[in-house]
């Protein structure tokens, strides 16, 4: 929206704001309109876009939002869900861009934003909590994308990073493998080379973020694993039998590193219990990361503060 808004196209904004049943999307989930046309995002598998566009350009014409359901209940009889449910749909012309900014300039910070939708403006909101529609608007928390930082070399690390970033998550790999750095930057994927193993190249992180060990060998884990648990974030992971896991933490015990951030690391991590290949190690921890970071955004969304904050 902010980019049609700097090529002077207004734009739609459309928020799903209740759900009536079952629906394939969450409350809170938007699409963006433009009126020539363009659109990003959706509420079904491709139901209902284009009566939404439609509706969205009407709105448009007419200078007025307004709320339509979709699906059970609603007045279109001929637009029907596959889950058999239905959806309220809140139609927002020409949103306060300034508003839409500020909340990307959050994000992009790594910082949560949040955002009062009505049918007639969209305003940034300071420290907010997640509140349900209350038939004239609706308070929805944004959190900053996933962050991956996955320390490893070969196939296993090339494999998940591929993965992770067609997923769409932001994945920093880092690797002492000259070949493995040089693989993944071909693919646009942020890299960094560590160069010894007493020193990671990696000194900023946050509760958004997951830091994973996918090296075979412990031997590159001495001294990288405890400036790694030193650092924020909502999953510390390493890959390797539960044997080796003990071993792992009696090792960090030994060098004094603090329980409390022993106890963060997980071992034998993703959830798929046995993995003997690279693909599927990727779909296995990448797969539990997803599910850690919805449970985290959930969390966020609805207490106001971070699953971190809460344990502390």
């Amino acid at each position: 929206m902010s980019a049609r808004a700097d090529e002077g196209v207004e734009t739609v904004l459309v928020t799903l704001v209740a759900v009536i049943g079952g629906s394939s999307r969450g409350i809170g989930t938007q699409m963006a309109i433009a009126a020539d046309g363009r659109r990003v995002g959706s509420f079904s598998g491709g139901c209902i876009e284009d009566a939404v566009a439609a509706e969205a350009l009407e709105t448009l014409a007419d200078g007025w939002g307004h709320v339509v359901r979709y699906g059970i209940g609603s007045p279109y009889i001929d637009i029907r869900l596959p889950c058999g449910g239905g959806i309220d749909l809140l139609f927002t012309p020409r949103p306060d861009t300034a508003s839409i900014r500020k909340a990307l300039d959050l994000l992009g910070a790594r910082q949560p934003a949040a955002l009062r939708l009505e049918c007639d403006r969209v305003t940034v909101v300071a420290d907010a909590q997640e509140a349900p529609w209350n038939g004239e608007c609706l308070t929805h928390c944004y959190q900053p994308a996933l962050r991956i930082h996955a320390l490893g070399q070969g196939e296993d690390l090339t494999a998940f990073a591929r993965l992770a970033k067609a997923f769409g998550a932001q994945v920093h790999a880092l690797s002492p493998d000259v070949g493995t750095c040089m693989d993944l930057a071909a693919l646009e994927i942020a890299t960094s080379r560590i160069q010894v193993r007493s020193t990671l190249p990696l000194t900023a992180s946050d509760h958004w973020s997951a830091i994973v060990f996918l090296f075979h060998g412990r031997d590159w884990e001495e001294h990288l694993l405890p400036q790694a648990l030193a650092l924020p974030a909502f999953y510390h992971g390493a890959i390797g039998s539960r044997r080796t896991h003990r071993a792992r933490l009696d090792a960090l015990q030994a060098s004094g590193v603090p329980m409390e951030q022993i106890a963060r690391l997980r071992g034998h991590i993703g959830l798929i219990p046995s993995t003997r290949d690279p693909a599927t190690l990727a779909i296995s921890l990448l797969a539990e990361l997803v599910a850690e970071y919805n449970t985290l955004a959930h969390w966020t969304y609805w207490t106001g503060e971070s699953l971190a904050d809460a344990e502390q």
